[in-house]
C-alpha cells in the first residue's frame, strides 16, 4: 500500500489524484451495468469521501475490510471491536505485529491504515456494540459487519431495524454482513424493514447445540458430549481447585483422556486431542484467503451502494445473499433470501410452533437453543395473561421456577400466543402454540 500525497522525501503533500486513477476510471465514465440515469463525475467522488461508514469487528475480516475501504476512496471510517490482540491472531490479521500483542485491535488497526493510506480518517472504539445507543448508529450512512458472533449480528440487526422511521429515509442504514468459516463464507446486503434481515436468515446458520447436563451426565450420544462432560463435570469433580487453562497442553491432555475413556465406555468413536481442543476453546477455523475474498465482496457492495456505478445486492426483488465455498474448488452462488412475515424482528405475524403438550417447560426451554429460527440460550417466557418463567431478576426467577417441571398443557392452551425474549438480543419472539395431536 502506497502513501497518498507524499513527495520523494516522504513529506506529506496534497492528495494526488493519480493515486486514485483506477477509481476514477469507474467513477468518471459509465459502464455496461450502470443505470441510464446515472451521472458520472465529481459527485461520485464526493459521495465516497463524505460517506461516514461503520465497521464492526477488527479481526480477520475486519482488517481486510478496513484496508479495502481505505483503498476504495472512503475517507471517514469508524471501527468497533472489544478484543485485544493475541499472538494467535498474527498469522492472518495482517495489520498487527508482535509488538502489538495485548493492545486493542480497533486502535491498532485504525493507526496502521491511517499511516499507510494518506487522507483517510479512522476512528476506533474499543468496546461492545451494545455500549452504544441509537444516536451513535444514526450518524452512519452504512454498517459493515466482520463478526464471528451470531449473537452480535442479531443485536445490531435488531437495532438497525428498530431505528427505521418510514417517514425519514435517512434512518434506514444498509447493513452489509460478511462471515467465514474455514473455506466457506458469505456476503449479504440487508436494507432494514425492506428486505430479508439477519433474523429472517437465521436458519442459514447451524445453531450451536445446547446439550442438557442430564444428557452429558447419563446418556452421551456424540464425541462432543463426552468432551463437554470432561470439561464441565469431570473437571469440577476431580480438579475443582485448579483453574482450567485452555492453552495448557497438560490440561487439554487430561480432558482428552477423560473424554476418550467415557467415549469408550459408551462405544462412541471420534474423540481426538484436536477435537477436544476445538470443543473446549470453541475454535472456528480461519483461512486468510477466505477472509480476503469475503471482505472484498462486502466492500464491493458498499462501493456500489454509495456510487451507483453498478447494481448492488439487496434491493427488494433482487439477489441479496452470496455464498462462497473454496474447499474442493472455487464456487459462488447468489440468490434472494425472502423476507419472512413472521420474522420476530422485521415481521408482524406470530409464528406457528408445534409443541408436545406433555413436554415440560424446562424441556421446551432447552429445545429453544437448538431451533434454527430461535437459538436462544436464556429465554424468558410469558403469555398475554401470565409469566411462565423469568431468567432474572432472582426474585422473579425463584417465583416462576416451579413452572419448569410442569407440562405445557398445565400452563398454556392450544392456540395461545407465547412471547419469548432473551437478554442477549433486542428481540421478542411471538409464537402461536399448536399442540401435537
Amino acid at each position: 500500500m502506497e502513501m497518498d500525497g507524499a513527495d520523494p522525501n516522504g513529506v506529506p503533500g496534497e492528495v494526488d489524484r493519480k493515486r486514485w486513477t483506477y477509481l476514477d476510471r469507474i467513477l468518471n465514465r459509465p459502464g455496461p451495468f450502470t443505470d441510464e440515469e446515472w451521472v458520472p463525475g465529481e459527485p461520485n467522488i464526493e459521495s465516497l469521501e463524505r460517506m461516514k461508514i461503520l465497521v464492526i469487528g477488527a479481526g480477520g475480516l475486519g482488517c481486510e475490510i478496513l484496508k479495502n475501504l481505505a483503498l476504495s476512496g472512503f475517507k471517514d471510517i469508524h471501527v468497533i471491536d472489544m478484543d485485544t490482540i493475541d499472538v494467535s491472531n498474527l498469522n492472518r490479521q495482517f495489520l498487527f505485529r508482535q509488538a502489538d500483542v495485548g493492545r486493542p485491535k480497533a486502535e491498532v488497526a485504525a493507526q496502521f491504515v491511517e499511516k499507510r493510506v494518506r487522507g483517510v480518517k479512522i476512528t476506533p472504539f474499543c468496546g461492545k456494540i451494545q455500549d452504544k445507543d441509537e444516536d451513535y448508529y444514526m450518524q452512519f450512512g452504512m454498517v459493515i459487519c466482520g463478526l464471528d458472533s451470531i449473537e452480535a449480528r442479531r443485536w445490531i440487526n435488531a437495532t438497525l431495524v428498530g431505528m427505521v422511521d418510514n417517514d425519514d429515509a435517512d434512518t434506514l442504514k444498509p447493513l452489509i454482513d460478511g462471515g467465514t468459516e474455514g473455506f466457506k463464507g458469505q456476503a449479504r446486503v440487508i436494507l432494514p424493514t425492506m428486505t430479508s434481515c439477519i433474523e429472517c436468515q437465521l436458519d442459514m446458520h447451524a445453531p450451536r447445540a445446547a446439550v442438557p447436563l442430564c444428557t452429558l451426565a447419563t446418556i452421551p450420544r456424540q464425541p462432543q458430549h463426552c468432551i463437554e462432560w470432561a470439561h464441565i463435570i469431570a473437571w469440577e469433580e476431580e480438579r475443582k481447585d485448579d483453574t482450567l487453562d485452555t492453552d495448557d497442553p497438560e490440561h487439554i491432555t487430561w480432558l482428552y483422556q477423560k473424554a476418550l475413556a467415557r467415549a469408550n465406555e459408551f462405544n462412541i468413536p471420534g474423540v481426538t486431542y484436536s477435537m477436544t481442543q476445538g470443543v473446549v476453546k470453541n475454535i472456528i477455523p480461519a483461512i486468510a484467503s477466505t477472509n480476503a475474498i469475503v471482505a472484498a465482496a462486502c466492500c464491493n457492495e458498499a462501493f456500489k451502494i454509495v456510487t451507483s456505478t453498478n447494481p448492488p445486492l439487496g434491493f427488494p426483488g433482487t439477489n441479496n445473499y452470496m455464498m462462497y465455498t473454496g474447499d474442493d474448488s472455487v464456487y459462488t452462488y447468489t440468490f434472494e433470501h425472502s423476507k419472512k412475515d413472521d420474522c420476530p424482528v422485521c415481521g408482524n405475524l406470530a409464528k406457528n410452533l408445534e409443541v408436545d403438550p406433555n413436554m415440560t417447560l424446562e424441556e421446551f426451554i432447552a429445545s429453544l437453543a437448538e431451533k434454527p429460527e430461535a437459538q436462544l440460550k436464556k429465554p424468558t417466557l410469558r403469555t398475554e395473561e401470565k409469566s411462565l418463567y423469568y431468567q432474572s431478576p432472582p426474585s422473579l426467577e425463584e417465583q416462576t421456577r416451579p413452572n419448569l417441571k410442569k407440562k405445557f398443557s398445565e400452563l398454556v392452551s392450544d392456540g395461545e400466543q407465547l412471547a419469548v425474549s432473551d437478554p442477549a438480543f433486542q428481540i421478542v419472539f411471538k409464537f402461536k402454540l399448536v399442540f401435537k395431536k
